[in-house]
């Protein structure tokens, strides 16, 4: 069962504090069984998992870094050089990709999108449970045809995220959060 604890101790871990060992084989399927059981309106299985591993890392890097220059002639040699390092530190990354049917008579697509993104937050919450650390990423990529095209995707598809899980190589930090007055009220219907 979930603890309020476990919740209360969420914490995303950045991918640079990620390393070796990630999770076996198991604990993978034990990670991916959890992941993707989450609301889904309809049981259209609105998603897919991707994993991205071992050489695969560095090539999408390389990849990446070639799009951004064709794209973008001016982008700094910097920004280039994050493109090329953004998957080589955790040595697990799950691709989260919504499948979304547009124009579904039932199902709206933002449902779909949902279900899709708790697909990502229970691989957050179960990496966590398996002792590993984990964060949830977009950037350019996440949102780039051309990187679409090069995952395979199709042409309903996008990432909604990538989710990269490894061992924690220092503690996660902690950040601000908000107070719960801020953020929570109670409708109440006009007299």
């Amino acid at each position: 069962m979930i603890s309020l604890d476990s919740l209360n101790r969420r914490r995303s871990v950045p991918s640079r504090q990620l390393g070796e060992p990630g999770p076996d084989s198991a604990q993978l399927d034990q990670l991916l069984q959890a992941a993707i059981r989450v609301p889904d309106h309809g049981k259209l299985v609105p998603w897919r998992l991707l994993a991205i591993r071992d050489d695969a890392r560095a090539k999408l890097g390389t990849a990446l870094v070639e799009l951004h220059a064709r794209k973008e002639p001016d982008v700094p040699s910097s920004v280039l050089d994050k493109d090329r390092e953004r998957f080589n530190f955790a040595p697990l990354i799950v691709a989260v990709i919504a499948r979304i049917e547009q124009d579904h008579p039932k199902i709206p697509a933002q449902e779909q999108l949902l279900s899709a993104g708790c697909v990502a937050y229970n691989l957050l919450l179960g990496a966590q449970a398996l002792g590993f650390g984990a964060q949830w990423l977009t950037g350019w990529a996440a949102y780039d045809r051309d990187v679409a095209a090069l995952l395979g995707l199709a042409t309903n598809e996008r990432v909604v995220g990538f989710v990269h899980i490894g061992t924690t190589r220092e503690p996660a930090p902690e950040r601000n959060r908000p107070a719960l007055a801020d953020v929570f009220s109670e409708w109440h219907p006009a007299p």
